[in-house]
Parts: C-alpha cells; sequence; structure tokens
C-alpha cells in the first residue's frame, strides 16, 4: 500500500487519478493468451521477459498527467534513462523502438536514446484535427498556436560489429582487403553503386542488399590480401552469410498509402475508456488508438515476434499485439490502472482465437 502521508516530489504529484476501485487484483502476473501482464515497475520485470523485436514506450510527458510524471520536460531524460539503458542490453539486434510524446518532450529524451545506442529514422506525427480543440483555447492567454499533434519517434537498435557501425564496418572491411574502392563496383555488376551507396560514408550510405553482400564478400575473399581472411566476418571464421547479413536489417512493413503525418482524430467513441459509462470523463488520459499502435506493431515486427509495453496503463499496445499474433509483455506500476487495464484485455481478448 502507498502511504499517503509520504511526501511526494512536487515535480511528480501529478493531476491525481479520477479512477478508483474499492478493490484490486490480488496477482502481479495474468497472462491473456499472448499478453502477458505484470503489476509493478517495468524495471523490475524486464528481466524476466523474452528479448523484445519492438518496444512501444508511451511514458512520462512532463505534463503531470498521472502521479510519477514530472511537471516539464526537464527532468524526462532523468525519468526515462535507467527504462532506456534497459531496453539497450535486451532488446535484439534489428529491433525497433516507438517513442511516444509530446515535441519538446521528445526532443529533451534524444540525446539518452542516442546515447545507449538508439539510431534515429523518423518522427511520425499524429494530427487529431480541429476537432480536438474544438475552438476552447485561449490563444491570447497561452501566446501560442493550439496543439493537436503528438509525435511517435521511430528509433532502432544501432547495430555494431567490433564497435563500428554497419556503414564504417563494411568500408573498413573492404578497406583492410587492400582492395581499391572501385573494384567493389566490379564485384556488384554495377557501373558505380557499390562505391556510392554501399561503400558511403555520409547520409547517402545505402544498406547491401544480401545478394550485394554476398558479392562484396565473396570477391574481397577470392581477390583480397591471404593474409586478411575472411573479410566480412562476425566470428573471424568465415564470412557471414547472405541471410546472417539480412538478419541485421531491422523489420519495415509500410502499408500503402501512408506517410510520416497520421491524421486521426483524438480518441472518442466506444474505444476510450471512460469512468461511469459513456457520460463519465475518460479513464486514462494518454489512451493510445488501437489502430495506431497496430499500425507501428505490424510495420516493423512479424506474427510471432515480442512486443514490449513498459507502461502499460490501460494496456492498449498489449491489446494491438496480441490481436495480430504477437506476444506481448507489459508493466503498470499503480494498481488501480493495473486491475483495469486487466479486465480490458480480457473482454477485448475473448473472442480472439488466440486465447
Amino acid at each position: 500500500m502507498k502511504d499517503s502521508n509520504r511526501p511526494v516530489a512536487a515535480s511528480t504529484v501529478g493531476r491525481g487519478r479520477k479512477l478508483r476501485r474499492d478493490a484490486h487484483l490480488a496477482a502481479d502476473q495474468v497472462h491473456v493468451g499472448r499478453a502477458h501482464l505484470f503489476r509493478g515497475d517495468s524495471l523490475q520485470h524486464y528481466a524476466a521477459w523474452a528479448a523484445p523485436t519492438v518496444i512501444v514506450s508511451d511514458g512520462g510527458y512532463g505534463i503531470l498527467g498521472f502521479e510519477g510524471d514530472t511537471s516539464d520536460h526537464l527532468d524526462l531524460p532523468q525519468w526515462y534513462e535507467p527504462h532506456i539503458a534497459a531496453w539497450s542490453a535486451a532488446i535484439l539486434d534489428t529491433a525497433t523502438l516507438w517513442f511516444w510524446n509530446s515535441e519538446i518532450g521528445w526532443a529533451a529524451v534524444h540525446p539518452v536514446l542516442e546515447r545507449h545506442g538508439f539510431r534515429y529514422v523518423n518522427c511520425n506525427i499524429w494530427d487529431k484535427g480541429k476537432a480536438h480543440i474544438a475552438g476552447n483555447v485561449n490563444t491570447r492567454k497561452l501566446r501560442r498556436f493550439p496543439v493537436v499533434t503528438e509525435v511517435c519517434a521511430q528509433y532502432v537498435k544501432e547495430v555494431r560489429i567490433g564497435g563500428l557501425t554497419l556503414k564504417q564496418w563494411l568500408k573498413a572491411e573492404w578497406l583492410r582487403s587492400g582492395l581499391p574502392l572501385r573494384a567493389a563496383n566490379s564485384a556488384c555488376g554495377v557501373k558505380d553503386a557499390a562505391v556510392r551507396k554501399y561503400l558511403d560514408q555520409s547520409h547517402l550510405w545505402y544498406f547491401p542488399p544480401a545478394e550485394a553482400f554476398e558479392q562484396l564478400a565473396a570477391y574481397a575473399n577470392t581477390h583480397g590480401h591471404h593474409g586478411g581472411r575472411p573479410y566480412f566476418s562476425r566470428d573471424g571464421q568465415r564470412p557471414m552469410t547472405r541471410d546472417e547479413w539480412q538478419r541485421l536489417r531491422s523489420v519495415f512493413h509500410c502499408p500503402h498509402g501512408h506517410t510520416n503525418v497520421w491524421q486521426r482524430g483524438a480518441l472518442r467513441g466506444s474505444e476510450r475508456v471512460k469512468i461511469r459509462g459513456r457520460a463519465g470523463p475518460a479513464a486514462h488520459l494518454n489512451q493510445k488508438p488501437l489502430d495506431l499502435l497496430e499500425l507501428v506493431i505490424n510495420a516493423s515486427s512479424n506474427p510471432g515476434d515480442t512486443v514490449w509495453e513498459p507502461f502499460g496503463g490501460l494496456f492498449s499496445v498489449s491489446i494491438a499485439a496480441a490481436r495480430n499474433q504477437r506476444q506481448v509483455y507489459a508493466a503498470e506500476i499503480d494498481p488501480t490502472y493495473f486491475t483495469a487495464g486487466v479486465e480490458r484485455v480480457r473482454g477485448e481478448l475473448a473472442n480472439q482465437r488466440l486465447l
């Protein structure tokens, strides 16, 4: 039980929880089909979870959105860093992180993500439209344009071989073979694409397709210095195969017609979990639409892969992942939300064949 008399730092008091429960689930773990739900601080549970292909983070925003959130973006790096360090240590080489936050919240945490080996890919904007504010904004007081967006930044694990990024390692291995750079074009049977794309060290670098990598490795091991062989090897015993190389690239499937601007209204209607039915206030300030969560999960993983939801809330990520045949591990520290979230998962997944 939480000691209500214990002082709480001013920056983490939050707005207070509107959702109330007279009784909480006694269990610390609940398993509903492919969804594995844990009560408590996710930092205490990561070690017991299967390594993830996808992490969907929807934690502190720096807006006092819940007890434990910070009062502004300045404290978010410290708030997130223990989690980010744990994610970096646990995830697969090809994992993707989707980091939900406000624009300034994401900007504050970005350096921490980079420091722990996450490489920025893209910033996606959830545009809720003008209906989100319905004209109810005093811009004379706020002195800014009304905010109708959130961001979901995409990161991937920065794979390294011998301390080098893949981009650096490819060129280093080729140079180590003693072959001139232009010979890479001959290896791949192209005019200049190998040097211009695969061995480039700028933002123009392009991940070589499996066939091109196989050609580079075969050429270097046939024509390169004998003393340095094998080239393009991860274990020092043999060159990597085309399949091993391909597995170093994160999964990504982009549905036709989608861009990085998601024009989707704010969450309303039957999907929005409310207190006292449809007429009551929202049970959780930060509930995300299932369709957007399914979009990012399906884009960055395959059926059977593992998804993490470190900050469960009402376990929306867990529902979206389990619906799409992914294993999902999630935690919620607040026992009231944990209880409500478990009930929601059970209800949402009750008719799923995966049960």
